[in-house]
């Protein structure tokens, strides 16, 4: 018991660094490329009313898709990595019943 539950440790502080880090790159990226787009810097904050509501808009759109793409992507290749150096998902993935065999029978 003891060892699946320093692997469910392990998996959640890598799957962590890997999200922050993964995070962290492609907010840098994308203040760059606002730059180059715009000509401008990224609204500091959107909700500011000297910030347009195109712009907040667009800022939020862009950059929570971004980054929220970013981070699953990098937990799922954390848990891609787990899975090969362990031989088995981590704890907190292997009962996700996402086996379409499975699932229910849609209702009419």
């Amino acid at each position: 018991m003891a060892s699946t539950d320093s692997n469910s440790k392990f998996y959640s502080a890598f799957s962590l660094v890997a999200a922050i880090g993964a995070a962290s790159i492609a907010k840098k990226a994308l203040n760059t490329t606002w730059r180059a787009t715009t000509g401008k810097n990224p609204p500091a904050n959107p909700a500011d009313p000297d910030v347009s509501l195109a712009e907040a808009v667009m800022w939020a759109t862009v950059s929570g898709t971004l980054i929220g793409v970013a981070r699953m992507l990098a937990t799922r290749r954390a848990a891609h990595y787990y899975a090969k150096s362990t031989g088995h998902l981590p704890p907190q993935l292997q009962k996700d019943d996402q086996d379409a065999a499975k699932a229910p029978a849609p209702q009419s």
